[in-house]
């Protein structure tokens, strides 16, 4: 079976021109992470040069708050999800230096929690997936900046990947362990 790379790139470009049927305007507040992963597919097909790099790094920055965080469209919340994949779009076009480091630092620091977790946003959702976004945004040597974040980061992060290595080990051991049974 052959990848049909032609009709993937045609798809991809022609979800960004579908603006107003009902399936865009439903999704319109995740549009930033789409678009992070419809480009990374064009860039893995050798076709990322096929879209208007000026333009949608400019959509992107516009999708910046003040508080320093990404919405995932103009007009919407920022989230640590959408500022990731803003991040992950600018780190694409290799454009990191358009990125105001100050303004997401200090957002990322607001959503530390006192116990050390963090919320993916202002309304305080919390989950693990935003460690590793963190680490995310470590690797690309963003949060340096931010010392103390950073430090504290790091240490979380090594903790959750030992719990998570931990967790792992013994739920293979109880599944093998169930399956003798059976």
């Amino acid at each position: 079976m052959k990848l049909e790379e032609e009709k993937h790139v045609q798809y991809i470009l022609s979800v960004e021109k579908r603006s107003n049927d009902l399936e865009s305007l439903v999704m319109d507040h995740l549009k930033l992470s789409g678009a992070y992963w419809g480009l990374t597919t064009l860039h893995l097909l050798g076709r990322l040069s096929s879209v208007d790099q000026d333009r949608i790094i400019d959509w992107v920055l516009k999708c910046q708050h003040e508080s320093g965080g990404f919405a995932g469209n103009v007009g919407h919340d920022p989230h640590i999800l959408h500022t990731l994949s803003a991040v992950q779009v600018l780190a694409l076009f290799d454009r990191m230096d358009v990125l105001d480091v100050d303004k997401l630092c200090s957002y990322v620091a607001g959503l530390q929690n006192e116990d050390g977790s963090f919320s993916g946003d202002m309304w305080g959702e919390i989950d693990t997936r935003y460690v590793i976004i963190l680490y995310s945004f470590v690797r690309f040597d963003i949060l340096k900046a931010f010392g103390s974040v950073y430090r504290k980061l790091m240490f979380f992060f090594q903790v959750f990947i030992v719990v998570q290595y931990v967790v792992l080990h013994y739920y293979i051991a109880w599944t093998k362990s169930i399956s003798k049974r059976l």
